[in-house]
């Protein structure tokens, strides 16, 4: 197929075959300040005319986000020089203490959980600050997923009505973060103060979301792992969530 590639936007390309459009390609920012891309197309050769005209254009290095179950996208992106980063795994989570063994996943003494929608804002953002920090100088937040991204301003609380917190007198040492989607409930970012870490706070917090979404009668939650990340992979294996599926990041350099 012949089509021609127009760049009709800074960040939006279109190819068009016969007065009507055959593909798309997109380039956007992350808050972290890398260039992810996505093409969508109907046949390979406009995905490859696409994206030889943004890659010609487009500063290195470039990330894309594809379904590992998507061989021909997957195969795409390779043919264009991408090459596999890291894995993302989408867990399917249950909620019933029977299946998760959570029901006694009692915090360590001196700790309280505070259920989602009762967390107070200042401590929230002091302990989000101490964590964003903690990531920062350890793994980086180019390994945490998009949702948890931090913003330009340093902020990642954007709703504390979502958070669940661990706390003890005077301040919050442990946060899980769940968004109620339309179909089913994410568990977002999970972190524990380094200092607090292996006390059983990141369990408990975790029982404690688990048993409030049962006993609303959802029976399942999700929450995406980086396959790297062997605490949070640990930790979900062990309460008997499922591997439901993964996502790859790809890079260019």
């Amino acid at each position: 197929m012949n089509s021609s590639i127009a760049r009709v936007a800074e960040s939006q390309w279109h190819a068009v075959a016969d007065d009507r459009m055959v593909g798309r390609g997109e380039v956007f920012r992350r808050p972290d300040g890398r260039l992810f891309l996505s093409i969508d197309a109907w046949h390979d050769v406009v995905f490859d005319q696409l994206a030889e005209a943004m890659l010609t254009v487009l500063p290195r290095p470039l990330y894309t986000v594809v379904d590992e179950a998507d061989l021909d996208l997957t195969s795409s992106w390779e043919r264009a020089g991408f090459t596999t980063r890291r894995r993302e795994w989408e867990y399917l989570v249950p909620t019933d203490p029977r299946i998760t063994g959570l029901g006694s996943a009692h915090p360590p003494a001196g700790v309280t959980i505070v259920p989602a929608g009762h967390a107070e804002e200042d401590p929230l953002r002091a302990l989000d600050r101490v964590v964003r920090d903690e990531v920062a100088a350890t793994v980086g937040w180019q390994e945490m997923p998009a949702e948890v991204l931090s913003r330009p301003d340093g902020d990642t609380v954007v709703d504390p009505s979502k958070y669940a917190v661990a706390a003890t007198v005077g301040e919050y040492v442990g946060l899980l973060r769940v968004t109620a989607l339309p179909r089913q409930p994410r568990l977002g970012l999970i972190a524990v103060r380094a200092d607090q870490r292996r006390r059983g706070i990141a369990r408990a917090l975790l029982a404690t979301v688990l048993d409030s979404l049962h006993h609303r009668g959802i029976a399942t939650a999700s929450a995406d792992v980086n396959e790297s990340n062997v605490a949070a992979t640990a930790l979900f294996d062990g309460v008997g969530a499922r591997r439901a599926s993964s996502n790859l990041e790809l890079l260019l350099h």
